[in-house]
């Protein structure tokens, strides 16, 4: 497989759409919580248009992940821009893997402990939630440092196609 100038279209479009949604999860997921300390006194959750909401739009990330993860896979991602030390090269592989894995457990400890009534992995899930806050902001951090401090042009990767 060759290696890619750039992110197609759709992987650019992943990219936003899924940070879009973590967004949302972020600002509007406490709902779930109550919900969740809901069933586990009761036995019964109060199913409102925002924990519903919070369920698919958690499915709708996972689905996304997987899709992203496949073009990934099958496509590949473009090289290092000119200059990256391989200690930074080392950094942004292992911050991807964090991000892609982090990206992948939310969700799915959320589902399985959520539907199968496992109260540690609906602890997980909410324990994740800081650990992934912190890995976006240093992805955010890596992108603004590629764009103002070594202005090399990294940045424009998601913002337009290159094929």
């Amino acid at each position: 497989m060759s290696q890619p100038k750039g992110y197609s279209a759709l992987q650019i479009a992943l990219h936003w759409g899924v940070a879009a949604l973590i967004l949302f999860q972020l600002i509007l997921g406490d709902d779930m919580s109550h919900a969740w300390r809901d069933f586990s006194k009761t036995g019964v959750a109060a199913m409102s248009l925002s924990v519903w909401a919070h369920i698919v739009v958690g499915v709708a990330i996972l689905a996304f992940v997987l899709w992203r993860l496949v073009l990934r896979f099958t496509r590949g991602v473009p090289a290092d821009p000119v200059g990256t030390t391989a200690k930074m090269a080392l950094v942004a592989h292992w911050g991807h893997i964090g991000l892609y894995g982090l990206m992948l457990a939310v969700p799915l400890t959320g589902l399985i402990g959520w539907y199968g009534n496992q109260s540690l992995l609906v602890e997980a899930h909410g324990w994740l939630k800081p650990v992934l806050i912190v890995v976006i902001l240093g992805h955010i951090a890596a992108a603004l440092y590629h764009q103002f401090i070594l202005k090399d042009g990294l940045l424009l990767r998601m913002k337009r196609p290159q094929n």
